[in-house]
């Protein structure tokens, strides 16, 4: 698990290796989720005021998040990404 950002006591994090779809995960207090990159669609838990930061933080990083999908995918390391602001 690599952790590439933390803001407002949420955790993003991608695993190597991991399967499709392109997702990342979320973590915040009891609360985990998976997020899909492309979509949006979260499967899991998340409060609901968590998950529209990390909504909004997604939308800031789409490429970012890509990228570091394609450096799981070919084994190299992960990049962190800025935290919402």
């Amino acid at each position: 698990m690599s952790e590439i950002s933390r803001f407002y006591g949420i955790i993003i994090t991608m695993y190597f290796p991991d399967h499709n779809p392109p997702h990342f995960h979320v973590r915040y207090n009891e609360f985990r989720a998976l997020i899909n990159i492309s979509t949006g669609e979260m499967t899991g838990s998340m409060s609901r005021r968590a998950l529209e930061f990390v909504y909004e933080w997604m939308d800031l990083h789409k490429d970012e998040l890509w990228e570091n999908w394609r450096r799981m995918e070919n084994g190299e390391p992960l990049k962190s990404i800025k935290p919402l602001e």
